[in-house]
């Protein structure tokens, strides 16, 4: 059993593909997700099903795995690094640059704000990267920004509406540091019950994500065919940035190639979901003085969903011909 849904969850990049293309074509399939019919704790469906998804991260975590921090702090504190500079300022380059409406500029900003994603553990491994930090890297990201998401959001997209921070702030520590930290007391205090979970968490992790990014597709699906071209190009821009940057940079900072993968692919590859959660919440919604603005605001965190596992999958296949340890040699120095 625990093999069987190992082999569905390392499939992830498909189920987002096929979930997204059921949710263009049978949108009334999905639209129960984002609709906001169903509140479960009185709270967006969304939100809960992101806060499943962080607690299911947080029990797969340890104390060992912060100390790890501390046993590799170039490669992380470069990688953290780059993931919130590359990203936010090329979202907020492209959104300026492509002349965005305000609601696809934010959403776009938003997406690029947000920490990597736990998706991008499963590509590391594809490319025969570093999969042990990639898993730091994404641990360490998703805690800095519970601080720098907000920050960095409430700074660039501020250019185009009002952010309120400090509402971000609050959704940060309710969807992200509180399961996150519920997750890693329990893996402490409570092992075997969660060696129990931790067999399915990675599958209802896959589910949700899939669940969460095609209800947004399907709320969104005339939004999304009038402003379809700008949009899919924006989108990508953002992510070929992400990764190519991320790799020719940790490569002239003379990082190892494994390192260098690792960290192309962390960069490149955002928690798509928390942006989306972010962006549908009502108190994001209210930020934005049209209604149609605040509608477009998710719609980038659904496209970036698929996006980016899209090209990261292409670049796995590409490394996964050459051993990530064969040119493991430092860059020599410029």
């Amino acid at each position: 059993m625990t093999r069987l849904f190992e082999r569905i969850t390392s499939l992830f990049a498909l189920w987002t593909v096929l979930g997204v293309g059921l949710a263009w074509f049978r949108p009334e399939v999905f639209l129960w997700v984002a609709d906001g019919r169903f509140k479960p704790f009185g709270q967006p469906l969304i939100s809960v099903m992101l806060g499943v998804i962080m607690l299911g991260m947080g029990i797969t975590l340890s104390f060992d795995d912060f100390r790890r921090v501390l046993a590799l702090p170039r490669q992380v504190v470069t990688g953290v690094v780059l993931q919130f500079t590359i990203m936010p300022l090329a979202g907020f380059a492209i959104a300026w640059g492509f002349g965005l409406q305000a609601g696809l500029a934010v959403g776009l900003i938003l997406v690029a704000c947000c920490p990597g994603g736990t998706a991008s553990n499963v590509i590391s491994y594809l490319a025969r990267a570093d999969v042990a930090l990639s898993v730091t890297m994404t641990m360490a990201s998703t805690l800095v920004a519970i601080a720098l998401t907000p920050v960095l959001t409430g700074w660039l997209a501020g250019v185009f509406i009002e952010i309120d921070r400090w509402n971000l702030f609050r959704q940060m520590v309710a969807v992200v540091l509180v399961p996150v930290v519920t997750g890693v007391l329990m893996n402490r205090y409570l092992p075997r019950a969660t060696r129990k979970v931790t067999v399915v968490s990675p599958f209802v992790s896959v589910v949700f994500v899939v669940l969460i990014v095609a209800g947004i597709i399907a709320r969104s699906k005339p939004l999304i065919e009038a402003h379809a071209g700008v949009l899919l190009l924006a989108v990508f821009a953002l992510h070929a940035t992400g990764f190519g940057l991320g790799y020719v940079v940790s490569r002239l900072l003379r990082l190892r190639e494994a390192a260098a993968r690792t960290i192309s692919v962390e960069v490149g590859m955002q928690n798509s979901g928390l942006g989306a959660s972010l962006a549908s919440s009502p108190a994001f919604a209210r930020q934005f003085p049209d209604v149609m603005q605040a509608a477009l605001a998710p719609v980038p965190a659904a496209i970036s969903a698929v996006m980016h596992v899209l090209i990261g999958s292409v670049l796995a296949s590409v490394w996964n011909r050459s051993p990530g340890t064969a040119s493991d040699e430092p860059v020599p120095a410029l």
